[in-house]
């Protein structure tokens, strides 16, 4: 069965989260931050995260940016915020889904189940899309799963959710060198 983290600074949501999942089959892991999670996830990478978002030491956003350096694992964004930017922000940053608190343990159990499946491969096959592997020329990597760019190893401001062709980020570029390179 999967194994999810949970990580939420409220004792109470993880310990009923935990059980209605636990419930279901699935292995849990809790962090009571950004900062343990991290930490936890070098050693036992699960398969799904549910994080919060207002959290001390490192926020739910950060965490999540943090974790896409590295990982395309499904994230579910669980938060008391209300405001639709954020959810938009969450959900621009790469989170899966994002459950306004309070919620429903079913619906939660639900969308976990549903964020799964989208993350399973479905003919056994490994990359999620053969056609979004990573495009590396010279000092130049793009990443179009992570939707990252970096030019020297360092992040490329500004490289959104666009393919290549069309985003600011290949604009800027040479045109000569990205006809080399794509």
């Amino acid at each position: 069965m999967p194994t999810i983290a949970l990580v939420d600074d409220d004792r109470n949501i993880l310990t009923s989260v935990a059980i209605a999942l636990e419930a279901e089959g699935y292995r849990i892991t809790t962090y009571t931050d950004g900062v343990s999670a991290l930490d936890g996830f070098k050693t036992t990478l699960p398969d799904l995260v549910i994080l919060d978002i207002k959290m001390p030491r490192m926020d739910g956003m950060e965490t999540l940016r943090r974790l896409r350096q590295s990982s395309d694992l499904p994230v579910i964004f669980l938060t008391s915020k209300d405001e639709q930017i954020d959810e938009l922000f969450g959900l621009k940053m790469g989170a899966d889904e994002f459950i306004r608190k309070p919620f429903s343990q079913r619906l939660l159990v639900e969308r976990v189940k549903a964020v799964l499946r989208r993350a399973a491969p479905r003919d056994g096959s490994t990359a999620k899309n053969a056609g979004n592997e990573v495009l590396d020329r010279g000092l130049l990597r793009m990443d179009p799963e992570r939707h990252t760019c970096t030019w020297k190893n360092l992040p490329v401001a500004d490289s959104g959710k666009v393919p290549y062709p069309q985003s600011s980020v290949c604009q800027r570029l040479s045109r000569r060198f990205l006809e080399q390179t794509v």
